[in-house]
């Protein structure tokens, strides 16, 4: 008679193997890296860097590139698991669906985690940033919008991720969904780096966002996983 794996042993293997094939490939680094390398530099050619108006259009710019950026590592979330058949694996296994989802998702938590710090110093020489509010509250802002971005995400590429137009289906269905959450990261962070006006309140839907469409994701998952 076979033992089902605690959730916290699937949790831990899951996230510790992500993280190894990522640190041997690179290639969800890379190629987020390399698109918000692109948006920089494009959008720094637009206009001038140095206006007074780069505080107002920066955090528009910053969480549009960074959910386009994650988009590119949520298409690889599930991939791997459907090429090595361990997805198949998986559904067959006596372990907690919701443990795999938390794992993936905030294996990919980490993944633009990493891509906001290398590009968060790149945005602010490009753009002559400077937080004219409280700047404690930008790490807040960030790990509740990065939350929204990927745990989403992470939920509709397994939707997705049996279809023949995966990488186009995905996008199609985040984008939409995620307007509410990206209005929240863009009027928090344009409130704390122009310090016109309170950042709470969109700080708040925020949270109240991340825990109404985590709750979603974890009680479906189940479904998804063993939809054929």
């Amino acid at each position: 008679m076979s033992v089902a794996p605690g959730f916290g042993t699937v949790l831990r293997m899951t996230i510790g193997k992500d993280l190894r094939m990522e640190w041997r490939s690179k290639d969800a680094i890379n190629s987020m890296l390399f698109f918000s390398l692109l948006v920089v530099v494009i959008f720094s050619f637009s206009f001038d860097p140095t206006a007074e108006t780069s505080r107002e259009i920066a955090g528009g710019l910053i969480w549009t590139s960074f959910l386009f950026a994650a988009v590119v590592a949520l298409n690889q979330t599930w991939a791997r698991e459907l090429r090595s058949q361990a997805l198949d694996a998986f559904r067959v296994s006596p372990a907690p669906p919701n443990s795999l989802f938390l794992a993936k998702a905030l294996g990919n938590m980490i993944f633009v985690t990493i891509l906001e710090c290398l590009m968060a110093p790149l945005f602010t020489m490009f753009y002559n940033l400077r937080a004219l509010g409280n700047w404690k509250l930008l790490p807040v802002i960030a790990i509740l919008g990065t939350w929204a971005l990927v745990v989403n995400g992470t939920f509709f590429a397994a939707m997705s991720i049996r279809t023949r137009i995966r990488e186009t289906l995905l996008p199609l269905i985040l984008f939409p969904i995620s307007l509410p959450a990206l209005l929240a990261m863009v009027n928090a962070t344009t409130a704390v780096l122009t310090g016109d006006y309170s950042p709470i309140i969109w700080i708040k839907l925020l949270t109240v966002y991340d825990v109404v469409f985590t709750t979603i994701c974890l009680m479906l998952f189940g479904t998804v996983i063993n939809a054929e």
